[in-house]
């Protein structure tokens, strides 16, 4: 996928916003400010979150790596351009990035956001 993909991609899941902050980052969140993926994070790299279980697994990865900063929150970081993964596989990280945060926002919030995994 390229910066652009992912971010159409981002932009489509429930509830999704894009905000640009701190430069030229390209913020995805929802709720207003409840991040889920940063693109032109630190340069040319995509940062999204992933489940506390796996983060070490996936930074386990050549090319996939913890996102300064955002680490102690289990948030990995790779190059955008050529993302160490397939499209499949990278869609649904991004797609479990998102549904991570949402499960955080209270109830009310929740129902018109959440997803069938």
């Amino acid at each position: 996928m390229t910066p652009e993909e992912i971010a159409a991609f981002c932009l489509q899941l429930p509830g999704a916003r894009l905000d640009f902050k701190w430069g030229s980052n390209q913020v995805f969140s929802v709720a207003h400010n409840k991040m889920f993926a940063i693109l032109n994070f630190l340069g040319d790299n995509l940062a999204f979150k992933v489940d506390d279980s796996l983060f070490l697994g996936y930074t386990d990865r050549p090319g996939v790596r913890p996102a300064p900063y955002l680490a102690r929150a289990h948030w990995i970081s790779m190059n955008a351009s050529q993302p160490p993964m397939g499209d499949a596989e990278l869609r649904e990280l991004i797609t479990r990035s998102h549904q991570l945060v949402v499960r955080r926002l209270p109830k009310r919030q929740q129902v018109s956001l959440l997803l069938d995994l």
